[in-house]
């Protein structure tokens, strides 16, 4: 496509794993890169930040609307150029940073839950001597140092947050509308800039806005004791339960690493599931965790102003059984999140159902699912568009490698997507085979995630044969073994018992 080639220009949104992974292997595939991040530095949700992010809304908002409020264009300054540095500093807000570049999940105690001979980039190896479970801290400094290996440091605007992408009126490229936090002697300032790309690449990941159940009366107990309902997204540390009952609700990663945290530290732990397919199994959760059943609704509580530390919460949760659960001190909802990409706001259809979606749309109401991505990575109506990461129940690292040289293939010119008609048909028959909804974009049956990286490296190699490219290697025998072995580890304890 005429679209593409070397020397474009390409935003990449987030300098996490994913997007120091695109950008890397963009750079090396000579194309201009500048890579956003709304935060001080890289690493996404592997940077630990004490801060706890503000509450988001009692139940969920839209999913267009994110976890930031997006400005309005020219609200901070003219556009384009770009501001004089000796433009003046109001006060300083001390709330600012917060709500400009809300903090992330990361919380102190997050270890990898997938070995590191499995989670490893293509960029580079772990350092000599690196563990299979390793601390948040390694795992940051492992992508910021692929980032400052390949480049990918020099060419990112940090305390840089994209508030609108927007195709360019004349039909060529992308208009990318970013707002800056300055700081100077103490104080700060937002300033807007206004860009042109032709290429864009999204890589801000899958862990921004909480997902916020709408239990009937959850949103008046998160009023009359806003700090005792926590989503698992302001978890920090365990301490803070010191003693207390703590209702978990949820039975994900996030959920299963709260639970073992609080062994030893909270007086008794619930922990809330639906039964779903993907509930962590009790066998594997600390004998002391008590399961129990879904939420029916947390009943009307008592105004008790001065509610004291060591006292509950003077209400009572009834649970679909007929259950109820009462004198407790903390609930933490890890109950997910949305899907949601503030800034392409205009993709969204937020009243639309998920069955519903368009040929256009890119997320409906549900907040579950992209919709028309061909590979999970291009947008099928406007392929100068892509997404990174967007697969789960994978091994990230690993996996956005193989992700990213393919982009770069592509967006270099190297190797050719189908016609529009070509995706559209392709994606409608993986919607017919999977049906639409998060699992769509999972990875996790068999063969499916070494099946993906193979079908995905085989059509660039295509094409790259033909222009006498080297070929993009799939996974390495030595690594799809340790995958299997690993798989067949989390199976058996998945399953209590060992495969035949």
């Amino acid at each position: 496509m005429a679209h593409f080639g070397p020397g474009r220009t390409v935003a990449v949104i987030g300098a996490g794993i994913g997007g120091v992974s695109a950008a890397a292997y963009l750079l090396k595939e000579g194309l201009s890169v500048t890579v956003f991040e709304r935060s001080s530095v890289g690493g996404g949700i592997w940077h630990f930040d004490e801060r706890i992010p503000a509450d988001p809304p009692y139940p969920n908002q839209r999913p267009s609307l994110g976890d930031y409020q997006v400005s309005q264009r020219g609200e901070f300054g003219s556009p384009t150029p770009p501001p004089e540095p000796s433009a003046g500093y109001p006060d300083s807000d001390p709330d600012i940073e917060l709500r400009f570049a809300p903090p992330g999940p990361c919380y102190a105690g997050l270890k990898n839950n997938i070995p590191t001979s499995v989670l490893v980039s293509s960029l580079g190896p772990w350092p000599e001597g690196t563990e299979q479970k390793i601390s948040q801290e390694l795992a940051e400094r492992y992508i910021q140092g692929l980032a400052t290996l390949h480049g990918v440091t020099a060419v990112t605007q940090v305390h840089t947050r994209v508030d609108e992408v927007k195709a360019s009126p004349d039909g060529g490229g992308w208009e990318v509308r970013t707002v800056s936090l300055e700081k100077r002697h103490g104080a700060a300032r937002l300033r807007e800039r206004l860009w042109h790309f032709d290429l864009v690449v999204v890589a801000t990941g899958h862990y921004c806005t909480p997902r916020i159940p709408g239990f009937v009366g959850l949103k008046e107990w998160k009023a009359a004791f806003p700090n005792r309902i926590i989503h698992s997204k302001q978890y920090r540390r365990p301490q803070r339960f010191q003693g207390q009952n703590v209702l978990i609700i949820g039975a994900g990663v996030s959920s299963s690493d709260i639970c073992r945290e609080l062994v030893g530290i909270a007086n008794k732990v619930y922990q809330s599931v639906r039964g779903g397919a993907y509930d962590t199994p009790i066998h594997m959760l600390p004998e002391s965790t008590i399961r129990v059943g879904p939420i029916e609704e947390f009943q009307p509580v008592s105004n008790e102003d001065n509610l004291l530390p060591h006292q509950p919460i003077p209400g009572q949760i009834l649970l679909k059984d007929g259950q109820i659960l009462q004198d407790i001190h903390a609930v933490v909802l890890a109950t997910g999140y949305i899907t949601s990409y503030p800034f392409l706001s205009h993709l969204h259809s937020d009243d639309t159902a998920l069955d519903e979606a368009d040929e256009n749309i890119l997320i409906t109401s549900d907040g579950e699912m992209v919709h028309n991505l061909h590979k999970d990575i291009f947008y099928i109506p406007n392929p100068t568009l892509a997404f990174m990461g967007v697969p789960y129940h994978a091994a990230a690292f690993t996996l956005f490698g193989f992700q990213a040289q393919v982009l770069a293939r592509v967006f270099a010119g190297k190797a050719r997507l189908p016609s529009r008609a070509e995706m559209v048909e392709e994606y409608k028959k993986k919607v017919e085979e999977k049906g639409r909804g998060r699992s769509f974009h999972s990875l996790a049956g068999p063969g499916a995630e070494v099946g993906y990286v193979r079908e995905i490296v085989e059509w660039v190699n295509r094409d790259g044969e033909a222009l006498g490219e080297p070929k993009v290697a799939a996974h390495a025998e030595e690594w799809v073994k340790e995958y299997d072995q690993f798989k067949t580890r989390i199976t058996e304890e998945w399953f209590g018992k060992k495969l035949e």
